[in-house]
């Protein structure tokens, strides 16, 4: 009798994936692989009776974080629409944030054999992506366990998959400062020369775009001060040594709560931050640490669904 865990849902990181999201994403993928709907896998179809049923094995090959366990059920069913045969149960032993060992079963899958092989590459890509950027995020959440400061993500994602990328980010134990270009206006140094000063580029976010918050990227402690007498609500912190990042984050704690400054502003550090920095960095007093690498750089964590024979 098995004693692994059993979870009645693949995921308990807030906010999730929304549903559509995922399903037009699925069906993008599916298209990739087996040409336009319903499509067709040419090896499976012809070496496998529809008729055939299997169960496979979702399991972890390396250690890390998982994340993705949450697409498994869509690629599945939609695989199993196309070929007009009946969807895969799915029991999952992980969910969505779990940390995971190298042998370890993840989820176990059982229906017709056709649909567990179509649906096998497009599946583990998803997953193996997520759960790539969940374990290398949760490597900067432990380092920086105890700082105060958390890490964050940014805009450097796959195209297409921006929200699996970022909720992974999440399961990693990370926070997502923004979405996009649409729910935060960030002020960097090529809008400051379009506007003609820090000042005059706040000054038109606030008055085209008054219910979003405005982050004003700096590289010294005066142009972090400029921006905070423009009316930044928080501000970038662009490649600062530890001393002069130091230096501008108790420029800015002195100045809050006077004269229109928020009794608490929020500083991201940025630019080149590697683990072996992130204490360091904490510890000059930011809030958070923003890592592109996150997203833009992690290896996948290498799963596999194996077939039972």
């Amino acid at each position: 009798m098995s004693t692994l865990p059993v979870f009645d849902t693949p995921s308990t990181v807030d906010p999730g994936l929304d549903a559509a999201w995922v399903a037009r994403t699925v069906e993008i993928a599916l298209d990739e692989d087996l040409g336009p709907a319903p499509g067709r896998d040419v090896t499976s179809q012809a070496t496998i009776p529809a008729s055939a049923t299997g169960v496979a094995e979702l399991v972890a090959r390396a250690d890390g974080v998982v994340a993705g366990l949450v697409v498994v059920r869509e690629v599945l069913d939609q695989v199993a629409t196309r070929l007009a045969l009946a969807g895969p149960t799915v029991t999952f032993h992980a969910q969505d944030g779990d940390t995971v060992t190298a042998g370890q079963v993840l989820a176990v899958l059982e229906g017709p054999t056709q649909v567990l092989l179509v649906a096998e590459r497009t599946l583990l890509n998803l997953a193996s992506r997520a759960s790539g950027v969940a374990t290398a995020t949760r490597a900067f959440a432990r380092e920086l366990a105890g700082t105060g400061a958390q890490v964050l993500d940014t805009r450097k994602t796959t195209p297409g998959l921006r929200a699996l990328e970022k909720y992974a980010v999440r399961a990693g134990g990370g926070t997502n400062k923004r979405m996009g270009l649409y729910d935060v206006a960030m002020v960097k140094d090529n809008h400051v020369v379009a506007a003609g000063s820090v000042a005059a580029a706040v000054a038109a976010v606030r008055e085209r775009f008054p219910d979003v918050q405005i982050q004003v990227e700096a590289d010294t402690t005066d142009q972090a001060l400029e921006a905070l007498a423009s009316g930044a609500d928080f501000l970038l912190l662009d490649n600062m040594e530890p001393a002069l990042l130091a230096e501008t984050v108790a420029a800015v704690r002195e100045r809050e709560g006077h004269d229109g400054v928020p009794a608490h502003v929020e500083l991201e550090a940025t630019g080149n931050l590697t683990l072996d920095k992130a204490q360091e960095v904490a510890a000059t007093g930011v809030d958070f640490l923003s890592v592109g690498a996150l997203t833009h750089s992690a290896p996948i964590l290498d799963l596999a669904l194996d077939l039972n024979p």
